[in-house]
């Protein structure tokens, strides 16, 4: 199987994050994609190869023209007028009732944010549009043939939406890739989410379409994070009537009842026929992830690999979540030597 995968990432490495239990280490670290390119090497998965070069025209069919712009010139305007220079860090947020037009950057960085896991530094947008050329680069050899391929993006993309930044993310790499496929003879496409946290981003970008499936599986947002979207009750708007899909579950999951569920979203999925799918694959809901509750062994990821192959699908899996780094490397390889070797 081939990965796509760049060292860009590195140049993305915050100090410092917020969490509920105070001001820690930046969790979503280099060290993630070190230990995963480490271990496909060692499994001998395939080939690792980095990401051709699509420019800003693919990206700009998903995210607003304004908020790239921000993505772009946020760190430089925000240490101009004297913010810290670690990190561009939002801090103030609008809400419906709080909504001016101040444009200072202090401002501005948290216009464009929903939380403040999301900091910017000198070097970020270069790993942040690396990470998205690993999700066209994938998509680009599926449409050229490839069955499968995997882009191992960092920092992960699917809490982004086409204007919000926030949960690590900052582009979202599926749904870059999935738009990229439905424009390249790819005409219908599924999401599958498996990362433990509803791919918010995501939704809400196709929200309204019908040629795009969305479907996560996720923590319930009644506990879990990003708790304001996730709901089984979300089913789209429009044209999209239908087509979002959530599994919102319980704590504690194991992996006789995740498989379950996903046996159930892949029948939704088969029901969609689509021409392609997309993995949103996250490894947070193994049983050690220090920001996930599921209980999954690593072995459920093999057997998820193996239904995802089934499906029979030419399929784009994207890196999204997993921070139990000493086995993350082991969870990625089982679940894409569990898709490459089932036929389809």
């Amino acid at each position: 199987m081939l990965t796509i995968y760049s060292e860009k990432h590195r140049h993305h490495n915050p100090p410092y994050e917020f969490l509920e239990r105070g001001i820690v280490p930046y969790t979503e670290a280099p060290a993630r994609a070190e230990t995963i390119v480490s271990a496909l090497a060692a499994a001998g998965i395939g080939p690792i190869a980095p990401p051709d070069d699509f420019g800003l025209a693919p990206i700009r069919a998903v995210h607003a023209d304004d908020y790239l712009d921000h993505l772009q010139t946020i760190y430089a305007d925000w240490v101009a007028v004297g913010g810290t220079a670690q990190a561009a860090m939002p801090f103030a947020f609008p809400r419906a009732d709080l909504n001016g037009d101040a444009a200072t950057p202090y401002a501005r960085v948290g216009r464009y944010a929903f939380d403040m896991s999301a900091p910017i530094t000198a070097t970020s947008w270069d790993a942040i549009l690396a990470s998205a050329q690993c999700a066209l680069t994938a998509a680009q050899r599926v449409l050229d043939g490839e069955p499968v391929t995997y882009a191992l993006c960092r920092p992960p993309g699917h809490h982004a939406s086409q204007n919000l930044m926030g949960g690590y993310c900052f582009l979202n790499n599926a749904a870059i890739a999935a738009e990229f496929l439905t424009r390249g003879r790819r005409q219908r496409v599924a999401i599958v989410d498996v990362d433990v946290h509803h791919g918010n981003g995501t939704q809400r970008i196709f929200y309204d379409r019908g040629d795009v499936l969305f479907v996560s599986i996720h923590g319930d947002p009644q506990w879990e994070y990003p708790y304001f979207l996730g709901n089984a009750h979300e089913r789209g708007d429009g044209a999209g009537a239908g087509a979002t899909l959530n599994f919102p579950l319980e704590k504690g999951i194991d992996n006789a009842r995740y498989l379950a569920v996903l046996g159930e979203a892949l029948n939704a999925v088969r029901r969609f026929t689509p021409d392609a799918l997309v993995v949103s694959a996250g490894f947070d809901t193994f049983g050690g992830d220090p920001l996930g509750q599921f209980k999954l062994t690593t072995d459920a990821y093999r057997e998820m690999g193996r239904r995802f192959a089934v499906l029979g699908l030419p399929t784009v899996l994207v890196q999204e979540g997993g921070y139990a780094v000493h086995a993350l490397g082991e969870n990625v390889v089982n679940l894409l030597q569990g898709f490459a070797e089932t036929p389809a």
